[in-house]
């Protein structure tokens, strides 16, 4: 069964509590670490959950606020102190370049693997033959991107039982098969179609980064295994969250509902909250399966749906 992990570092906002650290996502796949925001103490936070720092590695930043990118100093810091070796790449939107350029350069930091930043635009920002990471503006006091993490379609289920009957035999050309290829079998030709089942969609993840409801979001975060959104307020507070382009919980939950979203993680809680079973509480009322963004809680994703992990890094 495929799956994927998600790993939530960070769920405060702007001020950090002692609960809440600032804002990180992880997402592993097949061993490989996709990070989206780096907040101050993410570090930290990774080693909490005792994700490594020569993995490979992927960071999409969504926008320039110190609790989404002042642990990227820290842990690029780390990451040569530990002789990382293998390459990173960071994504995110202009000025993120300068951002890193001088504070690696004021702090004198030295890398040991090669570092590539890359501002992006709106549009597919990464794309390879099993998976695409877009970007869609969002709405904030500055430049700010949502993300749409996405498997792409794979092959369908293998027949044994029809590759059999039509003649092929177990070895390599069962593998050709389901990698798509046609291939021959004495002087018949097999296609794929005749020995895979449907297509079969792959696993996705939307994360929003800070920003107000936006329509686009509508066909941006469609039918999404897990949407990660920020609820920032709950209903008392939602002229705040309109003056400073934040959402709240309920917001949040009817882009899940119109999106027709799987499951709904809360993030970026304002310190103001104690906790935030209110929000969670408000949410609900309008998309039934919301799970309470925690520090260091781990999510499953897979075809059969979302799932909390069973292990705990505490």
């Amino acid at each position: 069964m495929r799956k994927i992990e998600v790993i939530i570092l960070g769920t405060a906002s702007s001020i950090p509590t002692k609960d809440r650290n600032s804002s990180s996502i992880v997402i592993i796949r097949e061993g490989e670490y996709f990070m989206f925001d780096c907040g101050e103490g993410t570090q930290r936070q990774m080693m909490k959950a005792r994700l490594g720092f020569n993995r490979p590695m992927k960071i999409f930043i969504t926008h320039l606020h110190g609790d989404h990118v002042l642990g990227l100093p820290g842990l690029l810091q780390t990451m040569s102190f530990l002789d990382r070796s293998r390459p990173l790449e960071i994504y995110g939107p202009r000025g993120l370049k300068k951002f890193i350029d001088c504070t690696l350069e004021s702090l004198k930091v030295e890398l040991t693997f090669d570092l590539k930043v890359k501002q992006i635009v709106e549009g597919v920002v990464y794309e390879r033959h099993d998976l695409i990471v877009r970007a869609k503006r969002g709405k904030h006091s500055t430049l700010t991107y949502a993300y749409r993490f996405e498997e792409k379609e794979r092959p369908g289920r293998f027949n044994v039982e029809k590759a059999l009957a039509l003649g092929v035999p177990r070895g390599p050309l069962w593998k050709k098969l389901q990698m798509g290829e046609t291939v021959k079998v004495r002087d018949k030709i097999v296609k794929p179609e005749d020995v895979l089942g449907p297509p079969r969609k792959g696993l996705s993840v939307g994360i929003s980064g800070d920003t107000r409801p936006v329509d686009d979001f509508s066909e941006f975060f469609k039918d999404v295994d897990l949407l990660i959104f920020e609820a920032t307020y709950s209903d008392d507070h939602i002229n705040i969250a309109k003056e400073y382009l934040h959402s709240t919980a309920r917001e949040a939950a009817g882009i899940a509902k119109l999106c027709n979203v799987k499951g709904l993680v809360l993030v970026h809680f304002s310190n103001r909250y104690k906790d935030a079973s209110k929000l969670v509480k408000e949410a609900s009322e309008i998309f039934p399966n919301v799970i309470e963004g925690k520090d260091l809680l781990r999510i499953e994703v897979t075809e059969e749906g979302i799932k909390l992990a069973s292990s705990s890094f505490l």
